[in-house]
């Protein structure tokens, strides 16, 4: 049986993780869980799984947690702290990293040092601290499992095949809300609008990234680490079905492709798993239903964070970090309605002109970069809120 720690256990990847191990109780258990502010639903995890340890973001949190659960329940712990020791609690075997955002660094690089496998449902670890990461990986000979849909489709596709034998990994996109759009209308967008997603139920900040397509700009960034590939052999296609969740293209003209339905339960499921696979209750994909499966290239007028992704990849060291800040600076203010949906681009362009190049030798020096874009990001947003 494999025990896990779920970072993120109130989030859509949590909730879902948590879904697939109520299905299986024989194979997996869950040691501890970490969560943000969503209490209710975060005792309701704790009645079902009976963790040994559980963080949530502030101690007056715990403390009603703790009056929640009663003398019974399990540790609550909180803060940084808090999600370091659930991140490398001893009886836990495998660590599904779903916070979002830049949050989920520090408790998944200690989660690495303490010699646990990582199920990596958060991009962002690689996009700030790709190369640190994954050197802690190798150094602790830990495995580390893409969740993310298309990152899982491309780890598929690979298996059986040799590394040199890639000619280019193509991620698949499905445009999100905007993709017929006119570039001149996006200046009229709603929140609503941007929230409303096509296809994947999402939580908000990552349905906002899916609509600029910061997302798939992100998750380039994070494939250059995953699979040790520049930016130039790392293609986006647009495909608004948003079945082929990923491919590889080989030096001999094969494409190998993961079809799926849209569901995250799969790639989560194979993350736990690898190298079985479960079963799980979803429906099948039916081919024969569907009209056409159609892939186009993406309009880098009309998704210009996409552009915005490649430039920091390109320019290397701690532009990721920065572009990943500055990202999570505005699109915060876009939910909170400070902003244009427009202004997300602005606010990310401008914090990367004033940014110099700094090397990143540890991951107090992501963090350090990390603070001043957020900073200056800010100032930006100062500048030209709504």
């Amino acid at each position: 049986m494999k025990s896990l720690t779920i970072l993120g256990s109130t989030g859509s990847i949590g909730v879902n993780t948590l879904d697939i191990v109520s299905s299986h109780p024989d194979r997996f258990q869950v040691k501890a869980l970490t969560a943000g502010y969503n209490l209710d639903l975060l005792l309701t995890q704790i009645t079902a799984c009976r963790p040994d340890l559980v963080a949530v973001v502030s101690p007056d949190d715990a403390a009603q947690l703790r009056l929640m659960v009663g003398a019974n329940g399990p540790e609550i712990l909180s803060g940084v702290e808090g999600l370091i020791a659930c991140a490398t609690y001893a009886g836990t075997d495998m660590v599904v990293s779903a916070i979002v955002g830049a949050a989920g660094l520090v408790p998944t690089m200690a989660a690495i040092e303490a010699g646990k496998d990582i199920a990596l449902a958060n991009k962002e670890v690689l996009v700030t601290a790709g190369k640190l990461v994954m050197q802690a990986v190798d150094r602790k000979k830990v495995r580390l499992f893409p969740v993310d849909s298309e990152h899982s489709a491309i780890f598929q596709s690979l298996e059986g095949h040799r590394k040199q034998d890639v000619k280019r990994l193509i991620l698949t996109a499905s445009g999100g809300p905007f993709l017929d759009r006119d570039p001149a209308s996006l200046k009229h967008v709603t929140l609503a609008d941007a929230l409303n997603h096509p296809q994947w139920s999402m939580g908000r900040k990552i349905s906002i990234d899916s609509a600029t397509m910061m997302n798939k700009g992100l998750e380039v960034i994070e494939a250059r680490w995953l699979f040790d590939l520049p930016a130039e052999l790392i293609a986006v296609h647009i495909h608004p079905q948003s079945v082929v969740h990923s491919m590889v293209e080989y030096v001999d003209g094969s494409v190998m492709a993961q079809l799926g339905i849209p569901d995250m339960k799969a790639p989560i499921a194979y993350a736990l798993s690898y190298p079985e696979r479960l079963p799980l209750d979803l429906p099948p994909l039916n081919l024969c239903q569907m009209s056409a499966l159609t892939f186009t290239a993406p309009d880098h007028n009309l998704f210009p964070c996409l552009s915005l992704a490649y430039q920091a990849l390109n320019a290397g060291e701690s532009f990721p970090a920065v572009l990943n800040a500055a990202n999570e600076i505005a699109v915060g203010a876009f939910l909170a309605k400070q902003i244009s949906f427009m202004s997300i681009v602005e606010i990310i362009q401008q914090t990367l002109d004033q940014h110099q190049t700094v090397q990143l030798n540890y991951i107090n020096d992501v963090l350090h970069v990390d603070r001043w874009a957020r900073n200056a990001a800010q100032d930006v947003l100062n500048q030209i809120r709504i």
